[in-house]
């Protein structure tokens, strides 16, 4: 395959259309489960490139999937647009300067993301249309990726029940295929709850359920020295009961995302923190409830679909930059630290080098150290073979989450990669359409992964989305 082969042609022909898609979601920046208006141009974009559209997917109103096709395997293309808060940023700057004061803004390059995963469907589609194909071509818009775990809802709705192979990818600082690591996340809300009084006429009949946060806070602070060095606990105060000081705070409310490198560790981990929250209350006589969120697996990797992506990336080549583009990522990269970009060069390898934008192909078994988050994509990869792929959005080392991504979003640099990153995922879902044995690889692979610990979805049963959660 090449640059002129029919499927890349595909990608090409459509890729304006989609470019403008990526611009005017970066426009309307929404958070978890707020993307009314995103989710609303995704699914018009699906309907005028003629897919067949299921809207509230899992119960979910800003999800939504697309489908095309008929007969043969299904592959399915991954989207998100969820934004980030308080990360406002005017594009095309290379100085922090909001759009409007604590605003939100795409600091994971979301807008990107769901864009080139539909343009990568849409180009299958009508590849698979013009050669008179078999196969089903699906494009899943996912919300509520950054800590509202949609994938893993819908998930267990049974939204991939039927799916043969995943495919997505991630905005990033190089051209590669995303190694298959992120950590199991569980996000809960601890509440407690005390007794009011007057704090200097009778402090001695109010309970502080502040004073329970606090020493949970700092129990859990213990615990970091008794527990995996790859495992991650961060808390956020959401209620701290209150504005005056001579009042003893009778609420209190303190949301934890607790990780691990795997759900059985994850799992093991949440129960100590719970064991914490539990002697805080007992220590203040104040009442605890625990309140799950969202939960997230640990991605399964798959070796016969990542061979497959790497070659096609090789033999396709990381975006075309020119000058200009070069030029606006060296005055990014003049606001970054040394430290910023050296992290960055550190997981693939390599010592720091004074290069702007990706211009090579990181090999499969580069010595990596890798920056591990947590992703809702990972419970889709306990029940569908998936892959992803990264591509060179941004300068190199960029920090994710910053309003230097967002400044990034809507340059001729991200929508190059953008649109070699969809030909990539195209490719790779024609690849397994057309190779039995590719996909039977994939899957055999996935059956060894999970043979001694079977997918259980982390969100208990009675935990429904958290479609309010960014209300706080």
């Amino acid at each position: 395959m090449d640059n002129r082969s029919d499927l890349w042609r595909q990608v090409d022909a459509a890729s304006g259309r989609l470019i403008e898609l990526s611009d005017r979601v970066w426009g309307m920046p929404e958070v978890c489960y707020t993307e009314v208006r995103s989710c609303a141009e995704h699914t018009a974009q699906l309907k005028a490139e003629g897919f067949r559209v299921t809207e509230a997917v899992a119960g979910i109103p800003t999800a939504v999937m697309g489908e095309a096709g008929e007969g043969g395997p299904v592959i399915c293309f991954l989207g998100e647009y969820d934004a980030l808060p308080g990360l406002s940023q005017e594009a095309g700057v290379a100085e922090h300067r909001p759009v409007e004061a604590g605003g939100h803004g795409h600091g994971c390059g979301h807008n990107l993301l769901g864009s080139a995963a539909l343009l990568a469907a849409t180009a299958m589609k009508n590849w698979l249309a013009a050669n008179g194909l078999p196969g089903r071509v699906r494009y899943y818009g996912c919300p509520a990726e950054e800590g509202g775990a949609a994938k893993a809802f819908m998930v267990r709705a049974g939204a991939f029940s039927d799916a043969d192979v995943a495919i997505t990818w991630h905005p990033g600082s190089w051209w590669e295929v995303a190694p298959p690591l992120s950590l199991a996340n569980t996000r809960a809300d601890f509440i407690f709850t005390g007794k009011a009084s007057h704090a200097a006429a009778s402090p001695h009949l109010g309970r502080s359920a502040l004073d329970a946060v606090e020493l949970m806070n700092v129990g859990v602070n213990y615990m970091r020295e008794h527990m995996p060095s790859d495992a991650r606990v961060h808390y956020a105060l959401l209620d701290t009961g209150g504005i005056a000081p001579n009042v003893v705070q009778a609420h209190a409310r303190v949301r934890y995302s607790i990780r691990a490198r795997d759900l059985p560790g994850m799992l093991e981990l949440v129960a100590r923190v719970r064991k914490i929250a539990e002697g805080a209350a007992l220590m203040t006589e104040t009442k605890m409830e625990m309140k799950i969120i969202s939960a997230v697996s640990n991605i399964v990797g798959n070796t016969p679909l990542e061979e497959a992506l790497q070659a096609i990336m090789e033999d396709l080549g990381p975006p075309h930059f020119d000058e200009d583009d070069k030029a606006f990522a060296q005055r990014i990269q003049a606001t970054l630290t040394p430290q910023d970009i050296a992290s960055v060069y550190r997981t693939i390898g390599l010592e720091p080098e004074d290069r702007p934008l990706a211009d090579f192909t990181v090999p499969l078994n580069a010595k990596r150290n890798p920056l591990i988050g947590s992703t809702d994509v990972g419970d889709v990869s306990w029940v569908v073979p998936t892959v992803q792929a990264h591509a060179p959005t941004v300068a190199v080392g960029t920090p994710f989450h910053t309003w230097q991504v967002v400044a990034q979003g809507k340059m001729p640099a991200a929508h190059k990669a953008m649109v070699q990153v969809a030909k990539a995922m195209a490719a790779t879902g024609a690849a397994v359409l057309t190779n039995p044995d590719l996909m039977a690889a994939a899957k055999a692979d996935l059956a060894r992964r999970t043979k001694a610990t079977p997918y259980v979805c982390p969100i208990p049963d009675e935990i429904g989305p958290p479609l309010s959660m960014s209300a706080g």
